[in-house]
């Protein structure tokens, strides 16, 4: 499909700038440290894409994995040893945290000049005055850089965000209205009127709620590049899994209106994962000096 915007192929272009970046650095390599409390099927399945994507960069990864009955106080121990460790340069805590833990304090608790994943508040509040040392979430950097890379233009454009979360939405809506991007922005959400009419004005449409078909072909513009950040499984016989994923947007009615359009899988999510090993990067160089 020529309007398919592959998240793979742009991820891949970003490792290889990545693995060139700290090719010839002497010393040791840059260095995340993963944080998983618990055997969530999903985090397990994330963690390891992670160590995967860094080993193949050149980045080491060490893998903290602590049991599901870990205390806060027990949690916040290991990320003040982590810290103050002077050869880990990213910290990423894997969410979502079993209940009992209090996953805002977690990411604050983080270090800002470690905190990659960017949720702390003084990263969010780095990306609101626009300071480039700012770790911006990965899913939104993520997004903003596939929309770069596959020449969509933003400036003057109207872009809607559905989902106003922490993790996407928010940052994202920020990173959409900085200077140099330029977008005028609205942002909907559970409560929002006339969603559709709203949604059908957007020349860039994203969509991060997680329910399957909540953007369908009346919601969208002729025209309009449309960024699917849903993942969400749904029951299929003929997959040995029992389930297949599928995103927030109903891709077989709204890919022949768009420019653009990012598949689920295979469109944002490689996106989150290549922009966790940039901001590691970013982390290391920050403090290596460099010939």
């Amino acid at each position: 499909m020529s309007n398919l915007i592959d998240g793979n192929q742009i991820a891949g272009q970003i490792h290889a700038e990545l693995a060139a970046k700290i090719a010839n650095v002497k010393g040791r390599r840059p260095c995340v440290a993963l944080v998983r409390v618990g055997e969530d099927p999903a985090s397990i399945s994330y963690v390891a894409k992670k160590s995967k994507v860094a080993a193949e960069i050149g980045i080491e990864s060490r893998l903290n994995i602590l049991p599901e009955s870990t205390s806060q106080a027990e949690l916040d121990a290991l990320l003040d040893r982590l810290n103050a460790d002077d050869t880990v340069d990213a910290i990423l805590v894997q969410a979502p945290l079993p209940k009992h833990l209090d996953e805002q304090a977690t990411f604050n608790r983080v270090s800002p000049q470690k905190d990659v994943d960017g949720f702390s508040f003084a990263n969010l509040g780095k990306l609101c005055q626009e300071d480039k040392s700012a770790f911006t979430a990965c899913t939104p950097a993520g997004i903003l850089e596939l929309i770069k890379r596959s020449g969509v233009e933003t400036r003057g454009k109207r872009a809607v965000v559905i989902g106003r979360s922490l993790i996407v939405g928010k940052p994202l809506a920020l990173l959409l209205m900085q200077k140099g991007v330029d977008a005028t922005v609205s942002v909907c959400h559970s409560r929002s009127e006339n969603l559709a009419a709203v949604c059908a004005e957007a020349d860039i449409l994203i969509s991060a709620v997680g329910r399957p078909n909540t953007v369908t072909a009346d919601m969208v513009k002729e025209g309009a590049c449309v960024i699917d950040v849903g993942i969400n499984r749904i029951p299929c016989a003929e997959k040995k899994s029992g389930y297949r994923l599928v995103g927030d947007v109903d891709f077989e009615a709204v890919a022949p209106k768009c420019s653009k359009i990012t598949p689920v899988p295979g469109g944002v999510g490689p996106m989150t994962v290549a922009m966790l090993m940039s901001n590691t990067v970013k982390s290391f160089l920050s403090k290596t000096p460099q010939k």
